[in-house]
């Protein structure tokens, strides 16, 4: 698919529930939200208990009516963290899932393959881990450091796809839906050669998952010890930053107390001037690489609805082909036939319509001169 450059590509076709399969049942969802998120979450997000499955329920309606060739999981858990980053606002949600699939198809350099163990040597590399602790908002910290990349061993790519995966593994918990992320970004020893790599292009993109195709709510960018090439990189990505987002970036430079009345100490590593021990990559690492069955089956899953969805497109692109032979066959019988050549590859493009539609194109006979 091509994309619009921002991240996102042109919606799918509309289409009506007629034109889908039966949805089969959905996993039942459990609230896992303590007391104290749910009244959090009603506060913060318009989000009512009372009327939280009718909402979700709202959501996959409207994806079965206006997108049913979308590819999606319908899980009310899964639909639910789009309501809840878009403040259950139903078309805002709407979109935002659209946007996420789009993203998804529109960059494969990122996103195919997508598994934990496909990008090892990005998370062994300590490019990007999640600090012990959270925050006194109840929020992970993901903890960004880009002199741990060494351009020679993998592309960039691969650090994009490694922050990707760690916040599809955030996002699967109720609290982080609800509560959001803290990103900690050192720039320390950021060289001008390796800012290079991350160009307009790759920054528009970035910009358009996070702000626009990615159910998570990022409330706050705090920047370590940036060098002057900073600016540079800064002014580069902040015309695609939405005002909100724009405001919530902090730029500490080299002063830690200044980062310390954002993050306290003690959830910090030693490196930042914390009281939570040397900073320690192991544990996410872990956590991440245990959990590649679930990242296999939301690929599997993706691919077989695009796969069914393929084969209703070519099931009525063979109806086209029917009134077509219909119309053109008569006009056939005044030109040469097919050579034996041309009936071979008569024959191929068959089996490729018999495996989903059954349908065969008449062959007409050789004629001989």
């Amino acid at each position: 698919m091509s994309g619009n450059g921002d991240g996102t590509i042109p919606s799918p076709s509309v289409g009506s529930l007629s034109e889908i399969e039966v949805l089969p049942d959905q996993p039942k969802y459990v609230c896992s939200l303590s007391a104290e998120l749910v009244a959090k979450a009603r506060e913060e997000l318009q989000e009512k208990p009372e009327w939280r499955l009718r909402d979700v329920q709202a959501l996959r309606d409207m994806v079965c009516k206006d997108y049913p060739n979308l590819g999606t999981c319908l899980d009310d858990a899964f639909l639910l963290r789009f309501l809840r980053a878009r403040k259950f606002d139903y078309d805002r949600a709407l979109q935002l899932l659209v946007n996420y699939h789009c993203c998804r198809r529109s960059w494969p350099e990122v996103f195919t393959n997508l598994k934990p163990s496909a990008i090892k040597p990005a998370l062994e590399s300590g490019f990007v881990t999640v600090l012990s602790h959270l925050d006194t908002e109840g929020r992970h910290v993901v903890c960004i450091r880009p002199d741990r990349w060494i351009p020679s061993n993998y592309p960039i790519t691969e650090n994009i796809r490694a922050i990707y995966l760690t916040l599809e593994k955030l996002i699967q918990s109720e609290e982080t839906q609800v509560n959001g992320i803290v990103i900690l970004a050192d720039y320390k020893g950021v060289s001008l050669s390796k800012a290079s790599h991350f160009g307009p292009f790759i920054g528009k993109k970035v910009i358009g998952i996070l702000q626009d195709g990615f159910p998570i709510r990022i409330k706050a960018v705090n920047i370590i010890n940036e060098p002057r090439i900073f600016k540079g990189i800064f002014a580069i990505i902040k015309p695609f930053l939405k005002e909100k987002i724009a405001n919530r970036f902090f730029l500490h430079g080299s002063d830690l107390s200044s980062l310390h009345h954002n993050l306290p100490p003690w959830i910090l590593p030693e490196e930042y001037g914390g009281t939570a021990g040397k900073l320690d990559i192991s544990a996410w690492n872990e956590l991440l690489l245990a959990s590649e069955d679930d990242f296999l089956e939301c690929v599997a899953t993706e691919m077989q609805t695009l796969d069914l969805n393929l084969a209703d497109k070519v099931c009525k692109c063979s109806g086209a082909l029917k009134n077509l032979y219909t119309v053109f066959m008569p006009i056939l019988e005044f030109v040469p036939g097919p050579t034996e050549r041309d009936r071979h590859e008569l024959i191929s493009l068959n089996c490729g319509l018999k495996r989903y539609t059954g349908f065969f194109i008449p062959l007409p006979k050789i004629k001989r001169h």
